[in-house]
């Protein structure tokens, strides 16, 4: 039976969701008619954002449902930036080294299309966002044009202090958005507490179906949509609402957070178990991210991320994938070259180092068995792996 420790890609549908999913396929009605199948399919829509909004401490009306997380993300930053511009010169976007591609590659399009002035804010050592560097940057903020980043780094597990940092720009007068894709459904979230202007979360990442997603977006927060034709959500986002799938991430968005808590405190076990293991079978790897005997609630409990000095991350991801494990590189792939991690590089990490890594992410199938199988296999992976070397290869660069 293959063992799946890649959660954070993306997690098993759950069994709720599921059938919430396929009882709504049955229905036919498009929720912007008035007759009374498409009030029907209405209904149902917004008592999914109505739960939706109730995992995230926000107003159903705040809920924007989107194609998934990378939509979302790409509305709040590009809707916000063009919004910031409408009037006044707000060319900077603050955002830290190490985000998600889905906001790398947003900023840097703004970059190149819109005159954008990204600044790339420094990472500690362990992946953290420092509040220091965010109120350096926000020193003038009159050309700001807004504050993005990561709730929880997907990538080693970083939990960032968001209202800490959110409280920064809001007294400078900057917008905010977080990318929370990797935090839903592992620590609270209250979109009204933070004090940010918009949040990102996606459905698969907590057993929903892969497709949809949602902008929390404040009610004064103003962004330029992205698609145009029918304005269905607050005209920030046109086209017929999928209203099966909203929901299904409605079933499992009150199934995650009904069991959060505990699922945290089982999670953090195998993850400890896995770290010592680790450590034990292969004692040259070292652990990216806060030490969880340390953290002090800094690290989420569903990450273990490892650099393996002197072994490619991709040959140790295909040897452990003959073993029947499913782990990943957390590197990004672009035409199928693996490439540095830019999140390691971003915390100070060699190229070396953030060419050799492994994330192993844990989720609600995840079991003592699953550890202990990785745990099996990894030394005789590893020494495979370290036997074949890093390969030299040339990859891109940001300019």
């Amino acid at each position: 039976m293959p063992v799946y420790l890649d959660h954070a890609a993306t997690t098993p549908m759950r069994p709720e969701a599921i059938a919430a999913f396929t009882d709504a396929l049955g229905l036919v009605g498009n929720p912007s008619s008035i007759h009374s199948q498409g009030q029907r399919a209405k209904r149902m829509l917004e008592e999914a954002r109505e739960a939706v909004a109730s995992t995230l401490g926000c107003d159903p009306i705040e809920v924007v449902f989107t194609s998934g997380g990378t939509e979302a993300i790409n509305l709040a930053i590009k809707g916000m930036y063009w919004a910031r511009n409408s009037g006044a010169a707000h060319p900077r976007i603050l955002v830290p080294g190490g985000e998600h591609h889905a906001t790398v590659d947003a900023v840097e399009w703004l970059e190149r299309a819109e005159g954008a002035r990204p600044e790339w804010l420094a990472l500690d050592p362990e992946g953290r966002i420092l509040p220091s560097v965010v109120a350096d940057a926000l020193g003038s903020a009159s050309d700001v044009a807004l504050l993005t980043f990561l709730a929880v780094n997907n990538e080693v597990g970083t939990i960032q202090p968001v209202a800490s940092l959110a409280a920064l720009a809001r007294a400078a007068g900057v917008p905010v958005h977080v990318d929370a894709v990797a935090a839903y459904g592992h620590v609270p979230l209250s979109f009204a507490s933070l004090g940010v202007d918009a949040l990102s979360v996606s459905a698969h990442k907590i057993g929903g179906p892969v497709g949809i997603g949602a902008l929390v977006l404040g009610r004064r927060s103003a962004v330029v949509p992205l698609i145009h034709g029918g304005g269905q959500q607050r005209q920030v986002r046109s086209g017929t609402q999928d209203v099966a799938a909203a929901v299904a991430f409605a079933a499992a968005a009150l199934a995650a957070e009904a069991e959060r808590v505990s699922e945290a405190q089982r999670l953090a076990a195998l993850r400890d178990r896995l770290i010592r293991g680790v450590r034990v079978a292969v004692p040259e790897a070292v652990l990216s991210g806060p030490e969880p005997e340390q953290a002090g609630g800094e690290r989420v409990a569903s990450n273990v991320h490892f650099v393996f000095p002197g072994a490619q991350g991709d040959s140790l991801l295909f040897l452990l994938d003959l073993a029947g494990l499913s782990v990943s590189t957390g590197a990004a792939c672009t035409a199928g070259i693996p490439e540095p991690s830019h999140v390691l590089l971003a915390m100070g990490r060699s190229e070396p180092e953030a060419r050799s890594a492994l994330r192993f992410t844990l989720g609600r199938t995840s079991t003592e068995a699953d550890v202990d199988a990785l745990l099996a296999a990894l030394p005789g992976a590893y020494a495979q792996a370290e036997r074949a070397g890093l390969a030299e290869r040339e990859t891109r660069s940001r300019n």
